[in-house]
């Protein structure tokens, strides 16, 4: 297993990683407007198959939310999810300057809040923060 990281992903890629851990389904237009719509974008491939994945959303300034880390069921447990992420940490931390301070979040699948702690995310609710929220919305006819 030969693993590389660029900043290419494809739709098709995307929405099946998301299918492969059993997240939403997206339609294409909506995953290219996820991709597009994106500060940063990074991609884990093993030679033509994609992997992994994440995404970070950013308003330029002081925050950045980490939309997904994902990486395919058949290549977890190799370091690959650990360089995604130490890539987008990477890339909020050189878009501040020194002594510049910036909030990163996220939503962490259930049971897999202990990955991000390693990073230095704490889980919520604390003594600090109320807890993360979230809906979902389809429309219907």
């Amino acid at each position: 297993m030969n693993i590389i990281y660029d900043n290419d992903l494809a739709v098709e890629d995307y929405i099946n990683l998301r299918a492969s851990v059993g997240w939403t389904m997206l339609s294409e237009k909506q995953a290219q407007a996820g991709i597009s719509g994106c500060g940063f974008v990074i991609a884990a491939k093993d030679g033509n198959r994609t992997v992994g994945m994440s995404r970070v959303l950013t308003d330029g300034g002081c925050i950045a939310f980490i939309l997904d880390v994902v990486v395919h069921p058949e290549y977890q447990g190799n370091g690959i999810g650990k360089a995604l992420m130490q890539a987008v940490m990477n890339y909020v931390d050189t878009r501040i300057e020194v002594g510049e301070i910036s909030q990163v979040c996220l939503m962490a699948a259930k049971g897999k809040e202990s990955f991000y702690t390693k990073f230095g995310f704490e889980e919520r609710p604390n003594d600090k923060s109320g807890a993360g929220m979230n809906q979902w919305i389809k429309r219907e006819m």
